[in-house]
Formats: structure tokens, C-alpha cells, sequence
């Protein structure tokens, strides 16, 4: 069901939307090699609650955690654990939400590990700008995307912004994955793709509020579900990436309410 939200309640959004950005943009800094993504749990976990908030996914039935991290071929629902441990030139992904006074807001950021610290040299060097090229593509996708979110505006202008960012740059969208509304629950309609074609879908209302994904991978489209139950992969075990946040749609264009990370 797509709800709309008055504009007192995209407020008490972006006050929970704080809470998420902090949180993810903390998780961020902390991987690094050699912590365990049930550390990095735990962090969110602390970080949300001391801010304020509650954990969202704890929220989803069966889900206990309060991210999802993935690496690398990991596309999303990756569930910590303690025997996972993040490693120099990994692709890092977090996911996160806060529920505050009522409202979900969801976001998620992929790095390559050690990025900010390290001198890569010859192969590595390589590697390392294809995987930093590969996620600077993510966040162009979302970027352009944000821009659609306006009135009047369709769900399949931003499906095609995604589109046509991602598959321009050589890589794959995601196709059976979506973005969604998110509100008073974590998923909300419309359901919003990351391909698509502009005018179609449902129109962009005022108080309409979205959590945008950028799925997409360096290989091929197809994905599978690990025997956990949880872990969404690709297929063919290319690096993948997530970028998303929190985005509502106001009579003055799009507000994100899930701002972008600081590094």
C-alpha cells in the first residue's frame, strides 16, 4: 500500500533519518581489516539506541540483527556473525534502519576496505581503482535517481535514471530486487526497479516518502539466496554494491532524509 505522509510526519522522519546516517556513516569508519561483522553489529546496535532510536530490522519477523552486511559477491540480507571477518580490498556493504516515533527510514553504503589508509601497488593498484570505479558508478546512480524523486514525476523516471547510469557504465542492474516506500513499515509500496522506462509506474506524490536502492553488480543480473536463508549473492559471484537512502518527495523536490556518509 503506498501512504502518504503529512509533512509533521516526514519531520519525525528526518530526525529518525539522522539517526540512520550517523549510524550507517559509523559503521562505515569501523570497517576495517580484521573486525568481525558481528563487531560492527554491535556498534550499530549501541549507536542507534544511544541516539535515540530502535533498531528497524530487528523488526522484520525472523530477523534478529540490526544491519545486514555483505562483502564482495554479497548483494544484500548478509547476517553477521562472528566467524566473518572484513579483509583489505574487500567491497564492504551496510545496511541499516532506525524506527523513531513511529517511522522507518533505510539506508545503505558500500565501500572497498581500506580505501582511506592504504598505498595499493601494481595488480592491487589496479584492482583497486576498477572496484573504486565500479562503486563511484553506484553513487552516480543515486544521485540521479534523488533527482527524480519530485511531484509529478514518475516511479519509472527514477527506475530509468538507475538504469541507464549503471548499464552505461558497463555494469548490470539488479532486476529482481527493488527499491520501495518505507513509513509506519520498513516496505511500503511502490515497489521502484532499477531499470525501467520514464513515465511508467505510479506517480510521485507530495509525502510520499522512499527508500531508493542502486542494486547492481559487476557481473551478470542473476542472484541466488545462501542456505542461511537470509544472504542474497550473485549468481556468478561478481562484486556486487548497495546504495540507498532515505528520500522524501516535497513540494520543493526532493529531500533526503538519510544524508550521504562523510569520510
Amino acid at each position: 500500500m503506498i501512504k502518504i505522509k503529512s509533512k509533521k510526519d516526514i519531520e519525525k522522519m528526518a530526525k529518525g533519518g539522522l539517526i540512520t546516517a550517523k549510524a550507517r556513516e559509523e559503521v562505515l569508519k569501523a570497517a576495517v581489516p580484521g573486525v568481525k561483522t558481528a563487531d560492527l553489529e554491535e556498534l550499530a546496535v549501541n549507536r542507534i539506541k544511544e541516539l535515540g532510536g530502535e533498531p528497524g530490522f530487528m523488526k522484520v519477523p525472523g530477523y534478529d540483527c540490526a544491519t545486514c552486511i555483505n562483502l564482495n559477491a554479497g548483494l544484500v540480507h548478509g547476517v553477521p556473525s562472528e566467524n566473518v571477518t572484513v579483509e583489505e580490498g574487500d567491497v564492504f556493504t551496510v545496511d541499516l534502519g532506525t524506527f523513531y516515533k513511529g517511522f522507518h527510514t533505510d539506508a545503505a553504503w558500500s565501500i572497498v576496505v581500506g580505501n582511506r589508509r592504504t598505498a595499493f601497488r601494481g595488480l592491487q593498484e589496479k584492482e583497486h581503482k576498477e572496484k573504486k570505479r565500479f562503486l563511484e558508478v553506484g553513487e552516480e546512480a543515486l544521485e540521479r535517481a534523488t533527482e527524480q524523486c519530485v511531484p509529478g514525476n514518475f516511479v519509472g523516471d527514477i527506475s530509468h535514471a538507475i538504469q541507464e547510469t549503471v548499464e552505461g557504465a558497463g555494469y548490470n542492474v539488479i532486476r529482481a530486487l527493488v527499491g520501495h516506500g518505507v513509513g509506519e513499515e520498513l516496505h511500503e509500496g511502490p515497489q521502484i526497479p532499477c531499470f525501467g522506462k520514464p513515465g511508467e509506474g505510479s506517480m510521485l506524490e507530495e509525502g510520499l516518502v522512499l527508500a531508493v536502492e542502486i542494486l547492481y553488480a559487476e557481473g551478470g543480473p542473476a542472484i541466488e539466496t545462501l542456505d542461511d536463508g537470509w544472504t542474497i549473492k550473485t549468481k556468478d559471484n561478481s562484486l556486487s554494491a548497495l546504495f540507498e537512502n532515505t528520500i522524501a518527495v516535497t513540494e520543493g523536490g526532493s529531500r533526503v532524509l538519510t544524508p550521504n556518509p562523510k569520510f
